[in-house]
């Protein structure tokens, strides 16, 4: 059976907006085609469609939501998470009257897992394993976050102790992969986060040193994490992926389905 891409996006669609982004929510709540969660100090708005809302009625739904996270929570930021499909056209245009600020787009891209899970052949000196798997696991995640943080320029979320403190109590549905050189240094790193009740599973968190990249090690670790997926049960993966990190997917075997773009609240 051909799956198409207008498939894979009424897959994503249907299954990894609204509820599926408030996993591990503090609280969320429904507010009519939204739904709005509270992580930590940040919040989260999710939605399926606007079920037709536009002009008054949509700017009205915008302030009630921001006048919520200001008023009603203590999160210090929230995002409002936008796909290149959504309507009414003028969307954005309406959160920005609002007050909030666009992030960069970035392309949403879905593959088939057992189509990425692909024989990768690593440089001399290079192995993959998964964080604790023969390593302590916090000390993994600390020297993975570091890379990160280094790639992207700034910290990247959860602190190294709380990412390992979860990823220790449901290995089942997350987990960190790393690409080591013979001496032991992180070049390359990536998560694969089970979304549950659905058939996917996200790619995230990917970075790899510049000496290290274009050698397939990224690809590596898709493959290896996509093994992992299908052990799971997952059929999909997906990822939000910059226009660095795109061909790297789009070679693995992932194919882009619409854009996204977060649109972000700050309190003042």
């Amino acid at each position: 059976m051909t799956v198409t891409t207008g498939d894979l996006l009424e897959a994503y669609d249907a299954q990894l907006r609204m509820e599926a982004e408030m996993v591990g929510a503090r609280s969320w709540h429904r507010h009519g085609p939204l739904v709005r969660g509270v992580f930590g100090r940040g919040g989260f708005v999710s939605y399926r469609d606007l079920a037709g809302l536009e002009g008054t009625a949509l700017d009205r739904l915008i302030a009630e939501t921001v006048a919520w996270f200001r008023d009603r929570t203590d999160v210090a930021t929230f995002e409002w998470k936008t796909r290149g499909h959504d309507r009414p056209a003028d969307l954005s245009d309406r959160l920005s009257a609002h007050g909030l600020a666009p992030d960069p787009p970035e392309t949403v891209m879905i593959g088939r897992a057992d189509r990425l899970d692909r024989p990768v052949d690593l440089p001399a000196g290079i192995t993959v394993r998964r964080a604790g798997d023969g390593g302590d696991l916090l000390d993994d995640v600390t020297r993975a976050s570091q890379l990160q943080a280094g790639v992207f320029g700034r910290g990247s979320g959860p602190s190294a102790a709380a990412t390992a403190d979860r990823l220790a109590a449901a290995p089942e549905l997350s987990g960190l992969w790393l690409a080591e050189d013979g001496n032991g240094t992180v070049v390359c790193a990536g998560r694969l986060e089970v979304v549950p009740g659905t058939q996917f599973a996200g790619l995230w968190g990917g970075a790899t040193l510049a000496p290290w990249r274009g050698r397939g090690i990224y690809r590596a670790l898709v493959a290896a994490r996509a093994r992992a997926a299908l052990a799971a049960g997952v059929v999909y993966l997906h990822s939000d992926c910059t226009d660095m990190s795109r061909p790297i997917l789009e070679r693995s075997g992932l194919v882009a389905v619409t854009t996204t773009t977060p649109y972000h609240w700050t309190r003042g």
